[in-house]
């Protein structure tokens, strides 16, 4: 195909709500060495998104300015060095940025192919939430089968991953979410026991079955403290996330005397080869349950790229469950 010199993208005109969110024209990127470029058909939407453009979340130096951390498309350049893809394929890929427009430039090695059977809209909402989940619940978390997990937020584009990521590696999977209807979705999707947290308290619910093995949370904030009497005795608490605030007044004498383990990572600074890293371990253990359709995102709403706001209003509501996404080119 012929690649335009400028295309539609969605650009932060200010920081602030989602009306700061605004159409515009911009260049098309050149995919530099190692690097494609993909012509997107759709691109997620998630909450790094929503605190970039708050202000709060700054792209990495050399990244675009520009929203955007996941999209499904087509390769339609390849940049010196690039063997393992050529123009033409059909990718889902993690971006540095970039994604709320008809062209992104990313590492090559940051895409993965669309599963089999899969439909380029369901691509787009695997990238962040897979990198995210697998990095953080099996490789820093270390959750085994049989080993009881928690996730907060089980509803959310996280949480469903999460919920059947842990249920198809053989864990018992519990979560909470706000409402019932989203509870009942989360048990479809595989948990033991969705907790309304309107209802219930998680930490009595937890230790009430033993204590969870590894929790994955992103609210902080009065959860950090919970989190941990939730644990079980040699327990891991995994934060990726203070959507209630980053700060907390802690007992520290549960961690020494129940060896508990905090950790927490953030995907988007880490360097290209961690991510590379890891979407080899996606391609090889999560990619072939996806082709057999034993896990599959969970899809919420799709807006049109020029409705950006819109999506973000959507998100930032909580209303939705499972992933939004913005048609590009679809």
């Amino acid at each position: 195909m012929t690649i335009p010199k400028q295309a539609r993208v969605v650009k932060i005109a200010q920081h602030g709500g989602p009306d700061v969110l605004t159409p515009d024209v911009a260049d098309v990127p050149e995919a530099a060495h190692g690097e494609v470029l993909i012509k997107i058909a759709y691109a997620g939407v998630n909450r790094p998104d929503a605190l970039q453009r708050a202000g709060l979340y700054n792209p990495p130096k050399g990244a675009s300015p520009l929203p955007g951390l996941e999209c499904a498309g087509e390769v339609v350049g390849i940049g010196p060095g690039v063997t393992a893809w050529a123009v033409g394929d059909q990718v889902c890929a993690l971006l540095p940025g970039g994604g709320y427009a008809e062209f992104a430039v990313t590492p090559a090695a940051h895409c993965l192919p669309v599963p089999d059977g899969m439909s380029l809209k369901q691509a787009a909402c695997l990238p962040e939430t897979f990198f995210t989940v697998w990095s953080n619940v099996f490789q820093r978390g270390g959750l085994q089968a049989g080993e009881r997990f928690l996730v907060h937020g089980g509803s959310s584009g996280i949480g469903t991953t999460a919920i059947q990521l842990a249920s198809a590696f053989g864990a018992r999977v519990f979560t909470t979410a706000g409402t019932d209807e989203k509870c009942a979705a989360c048990v479809a999707l595989g948990a033991e026991q969705a907790i309304n947290y309107h209802d219930a308290d998680f930490g009595e619910v937890m230790q009430g079955v033993g204590g969870a093995d590894v929790i994955l949370d992103m609210v902080g904030g009065s959860y950090m403290q919970r989190n941990l009497t939730a644990l079980a005795d040699d327990g891991r608490l995994v934060q990726i996330a203070f959507l209630q605030g980053m700060k907390a007044e802690l007992n520290m004498l549960q961690l020494m005397t129940r060896r508990l383990t905090m950790t927490g990572s953030t995907l988007r600074p880490q360097s290209d080869l961690a991510k590379a890293r890891i979407a080899a371990a996606l391609r090889e253990k999560v990619w072939p349950l996806l082709a057999a359709g034993k896990i599959a995102p969970v899809m919420d709403q799709e807006f049109a790229l020029d409705d950006a706001a819109l999506a973000h209003t959507r998100m930032e509501s909580s209303a939705h469950i499972g992933k939004i996404v913005l048609r590009v080119n679809g």
